[in-house]
């Protein structure tokens, strides 16, 4: 029996993206405490955004830097209307406009791994150069009642020729 096809969204593409303004929580966060942390910044960020009437623009998302078996430098929050004045951690920031690897994940964040590895296959396999960063745009909002398998997540990684 042929495996069935791959589904259209699932399939990593290159798109242009603009710059979008963020309102963000920054961490360098151990694995182990990656839950806390976005519990935490995501009471935070409503909290702020709630004070200085700024409105969100699009889904939850994080941004992630350089990471290691112990840390990874992490930045959790909303793309939002305008520039927010800085609060209680949460500051502005922006991703950036370019050239961007994309794939939509389908399933538990458990798996997110494998589909970084792939996205970062596609890429490398095309002769261009993964950024320095990347970000999860989640499409679905997470809830413990829900099951996994209808979780999505948008992964996107800025690249360069090589």
């Amino acid at each position: 029996m042929a495996d069935a096809p791959l589904d259209p969204s699932t399939r990593p593409r290159l798109l242009e993206v603009a710059e979008t303004t963020l309102a963000v929580v920054h961490g360098l966060v151990s694995p182990a405490m990656i839950r806390d942390f976005f519990d935490t910044s995501f009471t935070r960020l409503a909290t702020v955004l709630a004070n200085q009437d700024v409105s969100i623009s699009g889904p939850a998302l994080a941004c992630y830097g350089a990471t290691s078996e112990q840390t990874m430098q992490i930045a959790v929050g909303f793309p939002v209307d305008r520039q927010i004045v800085p609060e209680d951690e949460v500051v502005a920031d922006r991703l950036p406009a370019g050239p961007t690897a994309r794939l939509v994940h389908h399933g538990s964040f458990d798996e997110l791994g494998a589909s970084w590895d792939r996205l970062y296959s596609w890429i490398t396999d095309r002769g261009l150069t993964p950024g320095d960063n990347r970000w999860e745009v989640y499409v679905t909002e997470p809830n413990p009642q829900m099951d996994p398998a209808d979780l999505r997540t948008e992964l996107n990684w800025p690249v360069a020729p090589v």
